[in-house]
């Protein structure tokens, strides 16, 4: 060390300039408007891991198979992408280890043969030919009976109404009748709702009216989610903006804002906000 210089002088730097993963994901929790207590309450990671690991200390993880998982799932409660904080964990501390390859039955799995289908085309070539015999056996003995006599039933029948009476009449199919949606059809004594990420992705936890966790996680773009209660269900939406919300089949009207926070509470006669 030189004289007049400050230790800090003699560090050494990391060659990028990333943001640390504990720092990327803290920032993405108070952006979200989460405090450590609900991230650790949605997560059940517990909350002195939760420090450490904004804190960029993975020694409480247990190992870096554990500290993956660990980032992987607190960066889905704050509404990041966590596969590049993965990549960039395992750049700087030794890599990913190897994966293992695949167990055979899934290779069989993929080339089991699909199931034959019936052979409607030679169901109906066989129909028509046992039709075609009994009008020709018919018409046979027909012919064969002296003019002008009668069996024990009366007249036998002229060839023409033989054939209209051998032949099958054909049969019309029906049409199934159109249901309704499944929303539309939700039940009366439950609280159904389903959320649609129609505008971006957002961070959702659903809770039922005893407490037990219905979901908890990141709800990306295109993606819809439905959950069912007897009582009640209690929501919270990390990016309130970017859902759809139905209530008991019907839509919510409530305008939410992109990034904003919002803590629900539905029941059996609503929507209504709660």
């Amino acid at each position: 060390m030189s004289i007049g210089n400050s230790p800090e002088d003699d560090r050494t730097f990391p060659a990028d300039d990333r943001e640390p993963i504990g720092r990327a994901l803290q920032q993405a929790r108070i952006a979200a408007g989460l405090t450590v207590e609900e991230v650790s309450a949605s997560t059940r990671v517990r909350t002195p891991i939760v420090h450490a690991i904004e804190e960029d200390d993975f020694s409480r993880c247990g190992g870096d198979v554990y500290a993956r998982g660990h980032i992987r799932t607190l960066a889905r409660a704050v509404g990041l992408d966590p596969a590049p904080l993965i990549e960039q964990f395992d750049a700087e501390h030794g890599g990913r280890p190897a994966p293992t390859p695949a167990a055979p039955l899934f290779e069989a799995e993929r080339i089991r043969p699909e199931p034959r289908r019936p052979n409607w085309t030679a169901a109906m070539v066989a129909a028509i030919v046992a039709v075609v015999g009994f009008v020709g056996f018919t018409m046979f003995n027909g012919n064969d009976a002296p003019k002008g006599t009668t069996t024990a039933d009366g007249p036998a029948p002229a060839p023409e109404q033989a054939t209209s009476a051998a032949k099958p009449k054909p049969v019309k199919p029906v049409a199934p009748k159109p249901t309704e949606s499944a929303i539309a059809a939700v039940p009366q004594d439950k609280v159904t709702i389903k959320l649609s990420a129609t505008d971006g992705k957002s961070w959702i936890s659903a809770k039922a009216h005893d407490g037990k966790l219905l979901f908890d996680g990141l709800l990306l773009e295109g993606e819809t989610k439905t959950f069912q209660d007897d009582e009640r269900i209690d929501l919270v939406l990390g990016n309130a903006g970017a859902i759809e919300l139905y209530v008991n089949g019907k839509k919510v009207a409530d305008k939410f804002e992109s990034g904003q926070v919002e803590r629900l509470t539905y029941t059996k006669g609503d929507p209504q906000a709660g």
